[in-house]
């Protein structure tokens, strides 16, 4: 046996994953949960809804593509970070699918969550699996966090994640998503705001707000919405709200680096799949790994190599 099983129900994706240990290959299968025009986001009642209805379909593509299963391990996120009290319900869709699974099949059954399974998935794509067994930064940024971590080797968790910092108010993928909602754009706005910043070469000098490594990214949406009104084109608009993110990132990881030492530096999160605020990471700080964009946005792959991590054990696996 060599397959591993990741499941994640995230409150924007339905998404599961095989990992497959012998040629340390994923292969996946996720779709976005639908979003009326003009809304920002789900309920919780609605998520779990469409989990419901999407899971089923999602495990029928993944098996059709990948073939004939040979099952180790199932695993599953079952709550967004690793810290007490926190829980959303649509997790339990995919916890529910993983235990009844590794019930019937008889197989080992683990949890983690979100946030590890994003860090995973990105230390996957960028070829640094081995950095579980050291001390690095990790970026998680998206439409529900903003967070700066370190992050150490821990024989349970597998990454022992300690806040370093974090967004006070709004988080950088709602500030992403409001800007795009302004501006005409559908839920979620990411990619089409992409398109419409590259299109601008407008130059703007941005002082990030910054307080004890800690953000505060409000003003951006003000700020955009003041732009609009003020007759900006969309595209100045989008670059703006994309820059301000950048920069900001930029102003964490020094805090971040500051009080931790010069350690690796890992961004995941599907805010960090866009290519402007990449470029600005990228230049400003040399030899930092991303997650592919496949690997960006909400995912189960990094669940499922969590899943091989736990049952065969770090230092066999690394």
């Amino acid at each position: 046996m060599s397959d591993f099983l990741g499941v994640d129900t995230s409150n924007y994706t339905t998404s599961v994953a095989v990992f497959n240990c012998g040629e340390r290959s994923i292969t996946q299968e996720k779709r976005l949960l639908p979003v009326r025009e003009g809304e920002l986001g789900l309920r919780q009642s609605d998520a779990v809804f469409h989990h419901t209805k999407q899971l089923p379909e999602m495990v029928e593509k993944l098996a059709e593509k990948y073939g004939d299963l040979s099952l180790e391990a199932v695993a599953a996120s079952v709550r967004p970070r690793n810290i007490e009290g926190s829980y959303m319900p649509c997790f339990l869709c995919g916890e529910g699918l993983g235990r009844s699974l590794s019930t019937v099949n008889k197989l080992p059954f683990y949890t983690t969550s979100h946030q590890v399974g994003h860090i995973l998935a990105a230390l996957y794509s960028a070829g640094k699996l081995p950095y579980v067994n050291e001390r690095f930064i990790a970026f998680h940024v998206s439409g529900g966090t903003t967070d700066c971590l370190l992050c150490e080797p821990d024989d349970d968790l597998i990454i022992k994640v300690t806040e370093i910092g974090t967004s006070l108010d709004l988080k950088a993928g709602q500030a992403v998503d409001r800007c795009g909602l302004m501006l005409g754009l559908r839920f979620p706005c990411g990619a089409e705001l992409e398109k419409l910043a590259e299109r601008s070469d407008q130059k703007v000098k941005i002082r990030p707000v910054i307080k004890d490594g800690n953000c505060c990214l409000s003003g951006v949406e003000n700020k955009c919405r003041q732009m609009t009104e003020r007759g900006a084109s969309p595209e100045d608009t989008a670059r703006f709200c994309l820059d301000f993110i950048g920069e900001t990132i930029i102003a964490m990881t020094l805090a971040a680096k500051e009080k931790c030492g010069d350690l690796p530096l890992v961004f995941a999160g599907g805010v960090m799949s866009d290519a402007i605020i990449r470029r600005s990471v990228t230049e400003r700080f040399t030899g930092a790994s991303f997650a592919a964009p496949e690997f960006s946005c909400d995912n189960a792959a990094g669940v499922a190599i969590y899943g091989w991590l736990k049952q065969t054990g770090v230092k066999k696996c690394l």
